[in-house]
């Protein structure tokens, strides 16, 4: 892939996508309201946070939240988990009226309190049952289901190709692969040769999906490398978009050739209160602020002589409280 060519469209089944920088889906970061601000910024698709199927079957309030599409979300995929396939079908009933472009099946998340249900990368244990999941949700409704998975459980049994070829025998569209094993959790090194091996799977095995990558993708240079290390269609970004939501301009400008835009620390108290605003539209005031508080503190990482401003950020309960702490940065 020559580096002309390295932002381009990429569909999955029939759904086209104006670009390929993607927002992965982060169980308690990737709400309306962040999703909205990463959209401003250039991600050209995103994904809701996690949502339990057997949640959706039940008509559970808070599972139905998690579904519904931000304002200026003009394509996204709702992300499901589940350890089996017997809610699924009422899971899709609930699902339908808020018309998503994917459907995503979560095989990837590490965290105990997922796995031990048998769903999460749990799922990757028992290949046949994506292939299962898959086929019911293909079967029912006329909408493309992507799955992301990791290599495998533990370095023993690293068994993505095969679980990428279940997951195709079911009618996959598209295909994400974060680059380390469940046991590896978030740390150390994604491999990214694992994405390169899938990603030569799927076209010699003439495969016509796109396959995404995602893991260390903390800065626009990892995108671009990325990309041509490995051949994949696209980027997911995950941690490397919490409190940076500029990643995704910064990595279009950089696979284009154009000069980033280097961000300064008025931007970045700008954007910390452009995403408080969302929340606190969505959430009402109290709960914005004690949910904006991670994300500030995020936003604020490495940028020097910030811990005062930090530790006012933890104490505050209403958004003046939030311009009196940022004040020092920049004015307002």
């Amino acid at each position: 892939m020559n580096e002309q060519q390295l932002f381009h469209p990429v569909h999955i089944g029939n759904v086209k996508i104006e670009g390929n920088l993607f927002l992965a889906p982060l169980a308690g970061y990737t709400d309306i309201p962040f999703r909205t601000l990463c959209i401003e910024e250039g991600a050209n698709f995103t994904f809701t946070e996690m949502v339990s199927a057997e949640g959706l079957s039940r008509e559970g309030e808070k599972t139905l939240e998690l579904m519904h599409r931000a304002p200026n979300e003009k394509q996204y995929a709702i992300q499901l988990f589940m350890s089996n396939t017997d809610s699924l079908k009422q899971a899709l009933e609930q699902l339908m009226p808020f018309k998503p472009e994917v459907i995503d099946i979560n095989c990837g998340c590490p965290v105990p309190k997922v796995t031990k249900t048998g769903a999460g990368s749990a799922m990757m244990k028992t290949p046949s049952l994506i292939t299962e999941v898959v086929r019911t949700i293909t079967n029912e409704v006329d909408i493309p289901v992507s799955v992301k998975f990791r290599t495998g459980w533990d370095a023993q049994s690293e068994n993505f190709l095969a679980f990428a070829q279940a997951a195709l025998d079911g009618g996959a569209s598209a295909l994400t692969l974060h680059a380390r094993t469940r046991s590896q959790g978030y740390a150390p090194f994604a491999d990214w040769t694992k994405l390169t091996e899938l990603k030569h799977y799927c076209t010699s095995h003439a495969y016509q999906v796109p396959v995404f990558g995602s893991g260390d993708l903390f800065a626009a240079e990892d995108a671009k490398r990325m990309l041509l290390q490995t051949g994949v269609d696209g980027v997911m970004f995950a941690r490397g978009a919490i409190g940076n939501p500029f990643i995704f301009s910064q990595a279009k400008a950089h696979l284009e050739g154009r000069p980033m835009k280097e961000i300064t620390k008025a931007m970045r108290v700008q954007a910390i209160l452009r995403h408080l605003d969302i929340m606190i539209e969505t959430y009402g005031e109290k709960t914005a602020c004690t949910l904006m508080r991670k994300h500030t503190c995020s936003y604020l990482k490495g940028v020097p002589n910030t811990s005062t401003v930090k530790q006012a950020v933890v104490q505050a309960v209403k958004r003046e409280h939030y311009t009196e702490a940022l004040s020092p940065l920049v004015d307002l």
